[in-house]
């Protein structure tokens, strides 16, 4: 489970992150509080679009930085993006702490900080491929959600009790101070124990290049496909929560935080198990899909804060399992010369939905209540499991079988994995017959 762990490398990155991811969940939840407890009078509609202009940039941005993701030192282009983004919490911070924050403001530090966050995350996803040998790949990327999710333990929890205490600003202040571990580790790494994939040259049609890849990658259309809708309307859990817990529940900023950190338990666990999953494939991901479902109806329908919170845990879970699934089946199975775009463009389409179904999901908060917030995540997830279900029966062939008596009691398989079986089945059949012949 922590085979990547015995990398020098990956222990600083392991370590950096966590502190730096620790400040990343203190600054979501001081933002989202500041928005709405502070600034617009308690509008889900305003949090939703806050989320939103801090998602718009990888739209248009996330192409471009993966081309820059394949071509340069992807150590040093993390080194200045996450500066930057650091500089940007202090800003904020600053500006809270002497009285001077008003909304418009949140909004533009909130779209600048999707700037940096653009090119930072095809090369944060892929400089992982550089720290641990290529069969420890899926280790690692489940570490590093592993990494993110117990910081969300912390960070909530962390952030609530500071904001009652001493209000929002200082969480910011927190959070800039939080990326010099992430800074300190990359300088602090050994450069010729790193794995470095090979560097593409400045072309024209690189971008082309890496659309055609995906193009003609069903199954990674697929995972695409997934993620974009359940995580553009279903994963909202910032908005949901904080609606939830202000409005439905009559709940303060330490209650809030709370939930964040509940919810970090079933995500934690999520990336652990992921941690020993060798080769994550579609079917995983679409199965932790319809968990979601399951468990967002279940979480809409709790009907105290104490039942809620408990029901955070699921929804954790599967939305980890989905999340880290899906990274980690499309790096594993992707050429690493293009992998830096390959990942960006998923990166592009895993924040495409929260422009779109963030302000939607505040919209249903205000217009039908908190509860359709999630719920509404839930049918989405439910018919885009049914869809992606029926897709994969009809043109991969897949067959489904139950058995009560022997694990694994549900197996799933597609044409080419069958006529692999077959042809195992064959090879021994043969080997035994020769056995038997030699020794008679």
């Amino acid at each position: 489970m922590f085979a990547s762990l015995r990398q020098f490398n990956y222990r600083l990155w392991f370590a950096g992150a966590l502190v730096a991811n620790i400040g990343t969940w203190m600054q979501r939840v001081g933002q989202d509080w500041l928005v709405l407890a502070y600034l617009s009078g308690e509008s889900g509609t305003a949090v939703g679009i806050v989320t939103a202009l801090q998602f718009i940039p990888s739209l248009f941005l996330s192409p471009l930085a993966g081309v820059l993701a394949d071509r340069v030192d992807q150590r040093k282009l993390l080194m200045v993006t996450q500066g930057l983004m650091g500089l940007l919490a202090a800003g904020l911070g600053l500006l809270v702490l002497g009285g001077h924050a008003e909304l418009w403001q949140v909004y533009i530090f909130a779209f600048l900080l999707g700037i940096a966050s653009a090119f930072d995350a095809p090369a944060r996803q892929t400089f992982v491929a550089e720290l641990v040998p290529a069969d420890g790949l899926a280790n690692a990327v489940a570490l590093n959600s592993a990494s993110f999710n117990a910081a969300r333990l912390i960070g909530p929890g962390l952030a609530g009790l500071l904001i009652a205490a001493v209000g929002p600003g200082w969480v910011f202040i927190i959070n800039a101070v939080s990326f010099a571990a992430t800074i300190g580790a990359m300088m602090a790494m050994r450069t010729g124990e790193l794995r470095h994939a090979p560097r593409m040259k400045k072309a024209k049609g690189q971008l082309r290049e890496g659309l055609a890849y995906v193009r003609h990658r069903s199954d990674i259309v697929m995972i695409m496909a997934v993620v974009f809708l359940v995580g553009g309307i279903g994963l909202k859990f910032q908005l949901t929560s904080a609606v939830m817990a202000r409005v439905e529940f009559g709940m303060d900023a330490g209650e809030y935080g709370v939930l964040g950190s509940v919810l970090a338990i079933g995500s934690l666990g999520g990336a652990l198990m992921a941690a020993r999953r060798k080769q994550p494939r579609v079917r995983t991901v679409i199965i932790a899909a319809a968990g979601f479902a399951v468990a967002s109806t279940l979480l809409a329908l709790a009907p105290t804060y104490e039942l809620f919170a408990l029901a955070c845990i699921p929804v954790g879970f599967t939305s980890l399992t989905m999340l880290t699934s899906a990274n980690a089946a499309i790096q594993i199975s992707t050429d690493p010369a293009i992998r830096g775009r390959v990942m960006a463009l998923y990166m592009m389409v895993l924040f495409a939905g929260n422009p779109l179904g963030a302000p939607l999901v505040g919209w249903v908060a205000d217009a039908w209540g908190p509860r359709w917030s999630i719920g509404i995540g839930a049918i989405v997830a439910g018919l885009v499991v049914i869809v992606a279900s029926i897709w994969a029966r009809k043109h991969w062939h897949v067959q489904v079988r139950y058995s009560l008596r022997q694990r694994p009691h549900m197996t799933f398989t597609n044409a080419e994995e069958r006529a692999a079986r077959r042809a195992a089945q064959v090879e021994e059949a043969v080997r035994e017959s020769s056995d038997a012949t030699t020794a008679a």
